[in-house]
């Protein structure tokens, strides 16, 4: 019986290859949530309020950190399937294409989307 031990690592055989890749044209919901916004919530879109009512450790829930010594006014955060996101103000809140919600800055906003006609 020959046992040889083989000493030469397994070479790929498959190149990596780099290729350029465009987002698809989709139409998301977005929210700006500021001061004024988190203080008023009578301007929230339906899909905020319902973020609002969900159990605290459900993706997609909105509340706010310092829960429950929390004073209504300081800056809530959103439960993704990445983890607990902070919004800071004036960061807009998108509801992506499967209903789920995140966070994004106002200058990355800005250079990604544009008003729907």
């Amino acid at each position: 019986m020959n046992l040889r031990r083989k000493t030469n690592a397994i070479k790929p055989t498959i190149k990596q290859i780099i290729m350029k890749f465009r987002k698809k044209p989709l139409v998301v919901e977005a929210f700006q949530m500021t001061k004024k916004a988190r203080i008023d919530n009578s301007n929230w879109p339906e899909w905020l309020h319902q973020a609002w009512q969900k159990e605290p450790t459900e993706p997609g829930a909105l509340l706010y950190p310092y829960f429950p010594n929390s004073i209504g006014r300081d800056r809530l955060v959103i439960n993704t399937l990445e983890g607990a996101l902070l919004i800071e103000w004036n960061d807009w809140i998108i509801q992506g294409i499967k209903g789920e919600l995140y966070p994004c800055k106002p200058d990355i906003f800005e250079q990604t989307y544009e008003p729907c006609p």
